[in-house]
């Protein structure tokens, strides 16, 4: 296999759950693919609770490695996945699109972060499988 595919998750802000998805990624599957993530729109910082509780489950300091970012940073990706923005999501070129339709957990209790958390976890094993076997591209 040549080079690693890319990537990219996108919400609005880019600062939940397109950022839970980059860290869980690059933490389950940066053997498979390589994870970026980005948004129409930045926000000063990460989500706090997202960076608390990635931090407390994985040991991953988010902002050590992440920040906000427009969707103009990224390099070209093969793969587009979209959170489940409300929003008309913005296009990239790539050579396969998917839609997770999460509701964005901003505001909401632990409980509701730790059950997108999973569920990112979840999709991200599913989409790591889903490449290794060239179910994909």
């Amino acid at each position: 296999m040549g080079q690693k595919p890319k990537v990219a998750f996108i919400c609005v802000h880019n600062s939940c759950r397109s950022q839970i998805a980059e860290a869980l990624g690059k933490y389950l599957a940066s053997d498979v693919f390589e994870s970026y993530s980005a948004g129409t729109e930045t926000v000063p910082q990460i989500n706090q609770d997202a960076v608390r509780l990635i931090k407390q489950l994985y040991g991953i300091d988010m902002e050590q490695t992440q920040y906000s970012k427009l969707l103009n940073e990224l390099p070209p990706v093969d793969i587009v996945i979209t959170m489940g923005c409300n929003v008309a999501c913005p296009y990239l070129p790539c050579k396969h699109r998917e839609d997770w339709g999460l509701d964005d957990p901003t505001g909401k209790s632990d409980k509701a972060f730790l059950e997108i958390i999973q569920s990112i976890k979840e999709k991200i094993d599913n989409l790591r499988n889903r490449i290794e076997h060239n179910a994909l591209l």
